[in-house]
Formats: structure tokens, C-alpha cells, sequence
């Protein structure tokens, strides 16, 4: 079983950067994949990206392409979600997830809360107009 903590958020303005990490411990960290989520007040659980294994696949929800970059160290058992060009709406407590394959069962990236295993607490992020 591997245990999940966020860290890295924080208040930035728009148009800032920030940059998230999910520190895993507990289990073998190359055998999950890692998503990202986000949860604004009042707004169910959206996601953002995930990473495969050994980190040779990515994906993004349109939201936030070109502006988040997801990467992972293996070595360091840490997940990270650069965050550029942040928006207001990108306000959000932000977390990452485990699961053990990248795919889903119809064999797209998986981008579902429910089909994550492990969940971090979650980190807030503000982004100031």
C-alpha cells in the first residue's frame, strides 16, 4: 500500500507558477501511476493529468495543456505538476492519486477519481485575479 503527500501550493497571482509535488512512501513507487485532481469549493473532483509508470506517457485535460507539465523522479518516489500561466480558475485543493496502470479499461488514460486507489490530502492553490 503506498501513502500520498502533496505538497507545494500555495497564493500566487494569475499569470504565476507554482509547482506541486506528491511524495509517495509505503510501496514500490514505479509500479503506479499517478494522477493529478483538483477540487474547487462547491464543484466536484475534476482531473488534470497523469503519468504513467515509468513516466514515458502523459496526459493533460484540455483546461490546462500547454500551460501544467507533469513529470516524476522514480529515485526520489516523487510525482511533480508544474504549474505555468495560472488562472483564477485554476484555484483549487489539488491532489494526486495511485493506481497500478495508466490505462483505463477502454484502454484511454485513465481520468477517473473512482478508478484511483490511494489519495494524497490534498494541497490548496489560490490563484489571485
Amino acid at each position: 500500500q503506498v501513502q500520498l503527500v502533496e505538497s507545494g501550493g500555495g497564493l500566487v497571482q494569475a499569470g504565476g507558477s507554482l509547482r506541486l509535488s506528491c511524495a509517495a512512501s509505503g510501496g514500490t513507487f514505479s509500479r503506479y501511476a499517478i494522477g493529478w485532481f483538483r477540487q474547487a469549493p462547491g464543484k466536484e473532483r475534476e482531473f488534470v493529468s497523469v503519468i504513467s509508470r515509468l513516466g514515458f506517457n502523459s496526459y493533460y485535460t484540455d483546461s490546462v495543456k500547454g500551460r501544467f507539465t507533469i513529470s516524476r523522479d522514480n529515485a526520489k518516489n516523487t510525482v511533480y505538476l508544474q504549474m505555468n500561466s495560472l488562472k483564477p480558475e485554476d484555484t483549487a485543493v489539488y491532489y494526486c492519486a495511485a493506481r497500478s496502470s495508466y490505462y483505463s479499461r477502454d484502454n484511454g488514460p485513465s481520468t477517473s477519481a473512482h478508478e484511483y486507489d490511494y489519495w494524497g490530502q490534498g494541497t490548496q492553490v489560490t490563484v489571485s485575479s
